[in-house]
């Protein structure tokens, strides 16, 4: 099995050509502004041509290919077709025929190359030019062994992306999900991780266990979820990279949807105490809990505040299931949900603007967004049963699972409701997680 490697060992790996700029003979365009005003939502899909790059054995072409398919399934690029170039002779060293890139209607080209060095190495070299002006906006090279080539090809989407849209990318990034496998009746559900795009799936679980709810620590490579073990619900830490697996607390009741604080010292989770559940929060580092609410309520699936002071949780505390914001330390708790139907699964974006959250009511399954203070409430998307989003660390996108009778499915969707993907998943998947961007 291949190790998984941060962005700080790939780029480490090249030595020093690794991740160093590509000015060549055309000036890179400093401080000019993003070519897309994504904030606006409401935004014409950015052209742009991505050329196979060269290199032997088909390594550059499926490096471009990647890079391809992450921007398209943003949403918010328009890759032109190949054969509208097919004409052309593309030399990653040279500037390309602006002129007839032009006329494709392309308003940025990629080229680049990629190449195995004498060290076992790959060696991959990018230049994203606007077409327009004629100019050289952005270029770099990088080196890390060949079975790290999809991070590279994730890593310049990133680049690329932030370069075009002023945000950070979103592409160098991984999702841990429940896998969902046999008869609906008796289904075998087992932790996986994989790519955003669903490629290099690793199975974490051997299904044993039901497993539910997993959520990504900010700070290292720790999951944390809910299994059924001994017939009760359980939270766990469980290390990605060495399997090494513990149980979370000592309590007395079934626990349950747990999430990280931001700086990943703490876990906040659910504890069933008769009809109700109170949220709890446990120092990961002490073992101490703090209880945070009280009463008779069903208080459940709390998230924090990128910033740590606040969470969001939903409770049926007003006589339906709604979302309420409290302090981090517990206390009075402020109804910010009041459309019509009930409102689940609060998860906080990393920007700390949003708030995503499931809505049923009227048959169907809404996946929104709130603001905090509870307004600006706009659905993203609808339909029979989808549920648990998630937020890309740009806070751009949100993933989630839609099950339509047959089995889940994870789904992507950008917070604006211009495009939406499915993920692909080599068998039923539910309770996506987005971790934060690999460094």
């Amino acid at each position: 099995m291949t190790p998984m490697l941060t962005r700080r060992s790939i780029l480490a790996a090249g030595a020093a050509i690794a991740g160093t700029p590509l000015y060549g003979p055309w000036a890179l365009a400093q401080g000019a502004p993003p070519v897309i005003d994504i904030r606006r939502g409401q935004v014409q899909p950015f052209p742009i041509a991505i050329p196979p790059f060269a290199g032997d054995g088909g390594l550059g072409a499926n490096i471009s290919g990647v890079i391809e398919n992450n921007l398209r399934r943003s949403g918010f690029f328009r890759i032109i077709e190949r054969q509208a170039y097919a004409d052309q002779q593309i030399d990653p060293d040279r500037a390309p025929n602006f002129q007839r890139f032009q006329q494709t209607g392309a308003a940025a080209v990629v080229t680049g190359r990629a190449a195995r060095g004498p060290d076992g190495r790959t060696r991959v070299e990018f230049r994203l030019w606007d077409v327009v002006q004629g100019t050289q906006l952005h270029g770099q090279q990088f080196a890390a062994q060949e079975a790290n080539w999809r991070r590279i090809a994730h890593i310049v989407s990133d680049q690329i992306f932030e370069r075009a849209t002023g945000e950070k990318g979103h592409f160098d990034t991984r999702i841990v999900f429940v896998d969902e496998t046999g008869p609906k009746e008796r289904r075998q559900k087992r932790l996986a991780i994989m790519d955003q795009d669903g490629a290099n799936v690793r199975y974490l679980t051997r299904g044993g266990d039901l497993v539910l709810t997993p959520r990504f620590s900010p700070s290292s490579q720790d999951i944390t979820y809910m299994a059924y073990t001994g017939g009760e619900p359980r939270v766990f830490l469980l290390n990605i990279e060495t399997g090494q697996r513990e149980q979370v607390g000592n309590f007395p009741g079934m626990t349950f949807s747990p999430r990280f604080s931001p700086d990943g010292q703490r876990i906040v989770l659910s504890l069933q105490q008769g009809a109700g559940s109170s949220l709890y929060s446990l120092d990961l580092r002490s073992k101490s809990a703090v209880r945070l609410t009280d009463g008779a309520a069903i208080d459940t699936s709390p998230s924090y505040s990128p910033d740590g002071r606040q969470i969001v949780f939903e409770s049926d505390r007003g006589g339906g299931q709604q979302l309420y914001l409290m302090g981090a330390a517990g206390g009075g708790a402020n109804r910010i949900s009041f459309g019509q139907g009930r409102y689940g699964t609060p998860v906080w974006s990393p920007r700390g603007d949003l708030i995503a959250f499931t809505r049923q009511g009227g048959g169907q399954f809404s996946i929104g967004v709130i603001r905090p203070d509870g307004s600006g409430e706009r659905i993203i998307t609808s339909g029979y049963h989808n549920e648990g989003p998630t937020f890309a660390p740009n806070g751009l996108f949100v993933m989630f699972f839609r099950d339509q009778g047959g089995g889940p499915r994870l789904y992507q969707a950008d917070i604006f409701a211009r495009s939406e993907v499915v993920v692909p998943t080599p068998s039923f998947a539910s309770d996506p997680a987005w971790s934060p961007t690999l460094r």
